[in-house]
């Protein structure tokens, strides 16, 4: 049984004339919109400031595994495509664990995924509140609550306004990079500003070589890269309230490579022929360091406020993400029923709800405990991300065994090379998580991650066993 079956059981009066998704979500987002999400979701914090850590550690050849990174993430997304043109709902890669792994792991996923997001969204909300003290001495608590109260009201308003704070969140990001690839060019061929005399494209090798630290250092900066791309998922989520999702998701998920060939290796080729790699320093962003070097004061304002709007857009896509899971598994009997409920907009308000209050305890958490809590957290963020990625894979590998052998009709949106690619990307996500485990800084998430599957097992069979005959507990 679907989740679009079985919300016409439980979606109430409430969900009654929400709009034209058989889910009972309003298709409020149009091309536009879905364009820029699928392009924000690959820019962020990870980027803007994660991305001065790993050219610590790997110096010029963080481009490389950026691309290698960036072709695995293309693997993943056709992949993630071709079940979305299967199937396109708003549950995405869980309802798809679900149907082709098994009730247990759709039951996983969706409440990691759910767990991603708002500890995701604890960070960047609490991040966004420390990036305002560039402006205004105000408490971080205050700023804090105040986005966390502006996003939790937009995302209940409707999801054409959630769109739409994500298209301008997102034109801000691309504007940003774009303008930070122009100026370094023109450094680079006009020789104007403070860094002139020092940019060239030789920065690239001359500094110890294009691997300063070896193949080994370029590899220990796999997690950072992984966790850069995070979110780049968060499309599939959209397609239960995407106007016309056959035509529009296959053409945002096309993009990616060029956004990743752009934003990211266009974006590392220039800032590090401008400035040589071993200026960069963790916990400062390379973007500010560029316009430092330049001597363009104004950049460091500038970025600041870039920075201030990749944060508060992951928290958004966490407001936005959070409900639909919960809404998606108390659908399938996987979580409180009372999730199921939507508003006359067609909006999940108990799932956006709880999750906003759990991002509040956790901005007072962060308040306490900044430093130690954010390393945790994006350790832990990637290893969950990571799963739903796994999880997309697995279900693709199965789906395409059953339509080659004439079960299940063929995708319109086929994933090129599977499932060679598939596989491929299997193993480099594999690769990572060894990574994960050599590195003493990203070893702690590897300890919370069996407990939190320990949690998630027992509290399964704790269901299971108390509704023995329910269909969401037994494999179709």
């Amino acid at each position: 049984m679907t989740s679009a079956q079985v919300d016409k059981g439980h979606a109430g009066d409430e969900a009654e004339g929400a709009g034209n998704s058989g889910e009972g979500y309003r298709r409020g987002l149009g091309a536009r919109q879905i364009q820029m999400i699928a392009i924000g979701g690959a820019i962020g914090t990870g980027l803007f400031l994660g991305a001065g850590k790993a050219i610590d550690r790997a110096g010029p050849s963080l481009i490389l595994a950026y691309a290698i990174a960036g072709l695995v993430i293309f693997f993943i997304m056709r992949a993630l495509g071709e079940l979305l043109m299967y199937r396109p709902v708003s549950g995405s890669f869980a309802e798809y664990a679900r149907e082709f792994l098994g009730p247990f792991f759709g039951f996983v996923t969706g409440w990691t995924y759910w767990l991603f997001w708002v500890v995701t969204g604890i960070t960047e909300v609490t991040a966004a509140a420390t990036y305002m003290t560039y402006w205004w001495n105000i408490p971080q608590w205050l700023s804090a609550l105040v986005f966390t109260v502006i996003l939790y009201g937009a995302n209940l308003i409707s999801v054409k306004l959630f769109g739409e704070l994500e298209f301008w969140f997102s034109m801000v990001k691309v504007t940003a990079i774009i303008g930070m690839i122009l100026v370094c060019a023109g450094v680079l061929t006009i020789g104007f500003s403070d860094a002139a005399d020092t940019a060239t494209v030789a920065n690239l090798w001359n500094d110890g070589g294009f691997f300063p630290s070896g193949i080994t250092g370029t590899l220990m900066t796999l997690q950072i890269v992984m966790f850069a791309f995070l979110a780049v998922e968060l499309v599939g989520v959209t397609a239960g309230e995407s106007k016309d999702p056959t035509t529009v998701l296959p053409k945002a998920i096309n993009t990616v490579p060029w956004r990743i060939a752009v934003f990211y290796v266009g974006a590392l080729i220039m800032i590090l022929s401008v400035v040589p790699w071993s200026t960069f320093k963790p916990g400062v962003s390379p973007f500010v360091k560029t316009f430092e070097e330049m001597g363009l004061s104004v950049g460091a304002a500038i970025v600041n406020f870039v920075v201030l709007t990749a944060a508060l857009s992951s928290c958004n896509s966490g407001m936005y993400s959070t409900g639909r899971m919960l809404r998606d598994l108390a659908l399938n009997g996987q979580g409180p029923r009372a999730f199921t409920r939507l508003t006359r907009n067609g909006l999940p308000f108990a799932g956006t709800t709880f999750s906003a209050a759990l991002m509040l305890v956790g901005v007072w958490i962060n308040y306490q405990w900044p430093g130690e809590a954010f390393n945790y957290v994006v350790s832990f963020a990637t290893i969950s991300g990571m799963w739903a990625w796994v999880m997309i894979l697995l279900s693709q590998l199965r789906f395409r065994a059953l339509a080659d052998r004439g079960v299940l009709p063929q995708s319109a949106f086929r994933a090129p090379g599977a499932p060679y690619t598939s596989v491929f990307a299997l193993g480099f996500i594999g690769m990572v998580i060894v990574m994960m485990a050599i590195d003493k800084d990203a070893r702690v998430s590897l300890y919370c991650a069996p407990v939190w599957a320990l949690i998630l097992g027992v509290s399964y069979l704790v269901l299971k066993a108390r509704n023995p005959g329910n269909t969401a507990f037994i494999k179709r």
